[in-house]
């Protein structure tokens, strides 16, 4: 029974470096999620909030915003060992449209939140939620 648990050990560890191939210490990586809101004013006057916004995870509600034009709403993640971390947004346009998306997934965001000081740009306009990974190229992932 000694030598088998010896064994066990060196065992599991190995299985897991294998079947988890998140990047070195990437887990102790900070990563900011920045999400802001570049609608255009639309009957809403100056500096009243024209988009909702409610954004969590399994285990962390990082709570429901209201935001005026020109807001960024941001937390910290860090990618946990299964790397399972994923944070998702309900956005909801004042009487023109609502979408939910997902701000943060370990396996998508790992590297290319990195570019930018391990930052995920979102940007909320007209046509939908947009992406960037160093904040000046900017891609359209979730159309309204």
């Amino acid at each position: 029974m000694a030598n088998i648990k010896g064994i066990a050990l060196p065992l599991l560890l190995a299985f897991s470096v294998v079947h988890f191939p998140i990047a070195e210490s990437a887990w102790l990586i900070h990563y900011h999620i920045h999400v802001r809101n570049d609608l255009p004013l639309i009957n809403t006057p100056p500096g009243r909030p024209n988009l909702f916004l409610h954004c969590k995870s399994k285990d962390k509600d990082v709570g429901d915003r209201p935001m005026a034009i020109g807001q960024d709403y941001t937390w910290d993640t860090m990618i946990n060992l299964l790397q399972t971390t994923l944070f998702f947004c309900n956005a909801r346009w004042t009487g023109r449209k609502r979408i939910t998306f997902n701000a943060f997934e370990a396996m998508r965001d790992e590297t290319r939140c990195m570019k930018y000081r391990n930052s995920c740009m979102w940007s909320v306009r007209r046509d939908g939620i947009y992406f960037s990974g160093d904040n000046s190229t900017w891609k359209n992932e979730y159309p309204w």
